[in-house]
């Protein structure tokens, strides 16, 4: 199996975890994998210079990024600066970063890749509050701001922070198989659960919490009670308003539709059932309030672009006991 070199920049106020994260499952990936030497792991700055990071700790590079070889996979943290945090890595990312064969960011060095221009044209994510500025300040990018990554071809963005070590799982799976990934993802005590397309946030979260005690109550019972009758007509009679003044004042609120956040809540209860039991799809399907399984496996298409059974597949974590 062929040696895959990941490089790892650093510059002055880069982020710690965005860089130990990933670090730390390519390191054990080898391991994982029975290849000791599957991946071979460096760090470079500019003049190979010590960097201190955004929390304050200092980290000392194993080379120059001038005289840094092209790597297999370039890994570009965050830090609190974007583009800005240095200027000799986007110059750096411009003139070798068509040549490596992964490009990969975590957290805001999407803007060092943008401002390289090596995002032009395609679908990336970062930081949930810097999406925003992201999409104004690169319009060429397709900036989705919910999943916690995106893979676009040999291109791919990370969200915040933790996200950095979902990709990097990610990325072994895709080179040493599902398996490695998990001796990986259970060595460093997280799941090898989430996909790239879920959503930054829970779906409570993901929502705006409404200002009026009697909304926020129907917000509760949407979450605790996903089997019930959530229609907007069951809902507005919750809140004692008329269904035109609640569907109008929980999207003034919240910022969805009742529709919309009841759809998110289901959909991620269904998915943490798939996750992390053994119940069939059709009790799932009920427990979630979908009805049927045909009506779930709808769902999860037009939401996830896969069905229940793949999606547990591929996500399910039995239970392990010390």
């Amino acid at each position: 199996m062929p040696e895959r070199t990941v490089l790892v920049v650093l510059y002055d106020g880069v982020q710690s975890l965005d860089v130990t994260g990933p670090a730390d499952v390519f390191a054990g990936a080898g391991w994982a994998a029975g290849d000791p030497a599957a991946y071979r792991l460096s760090t470079a700055s500019p003049g190979a210079r010590p960097v201190r990071t955004g929390s304050g700790m200092r980290l000392l590079p194993d080379t120059d990024l001038e005289s840094a070889p092209v790597p297999h996979t370039v890994i570009v943290p965050g830090g609190a600066d974007g583009s800005d945090s240095s200027p000799e890595v986007v110059d750096w990312l411009r003139e070798h970063g068509p040549r490596a064969e992964r490009l990969v960011s975590v957290c805001t060095g999407s803007f060092l890749l943008a401002a390289a221009g090596l995002l032009d044209g395609h679908r990336a994510t970062t930081h949930w509050a810097f999406c925003d500025e992201f999409a104004r300040e690169y319009p060429e990018i397709d900036v989705d701001p919910e999943p916690i990554f995106v893979r676009d071809g040999r291109i791919s963005t990370s969200a915040g922070v933790t996200t950095g070590i979902d990709l990097a799982l990610a990325l072994v799976e895709e080179d040493h198989g599902r398996e490695a990934a998990l001796v990986v993802a259970r060595h460093l005590v997280v799941f090898l659960r989430r996909p790239g397309n879920q959503a930054q946030f829970s779906a409570p979260l993901a929502a705006q919490t409404a200002h009026r005690e009697p909304l926020r109550d129907v917000q509760r019972w949407i979450a605790e009670n996903p089997d019930r009758d959530l229609s907007v007509a069951s809902l507005a009679a919750r809140a004692r308003l008329s269904p035109r003044h609640f569907a109008r004042a929980f999207h003034a609120e919240t910022g969805v539709t009742p529709g919309r956040y009841v759809e998110r809540i289901r959909l991620e209860h269904a998915r943490r059932l798939l996750e992390e039991t053994t119940r069939g799809v059709e009790e799932v399907s009920r427990a979630c309030g979908y009805g049927t399984p045909e009506a779930m496996r709808r769902a999860f298409v037009r939401n996830l672009d896969t069905a229940p059974l793949e999606y547990r597949r591929r996500f399910h974590v039995p239970l392990t006991h010390a």
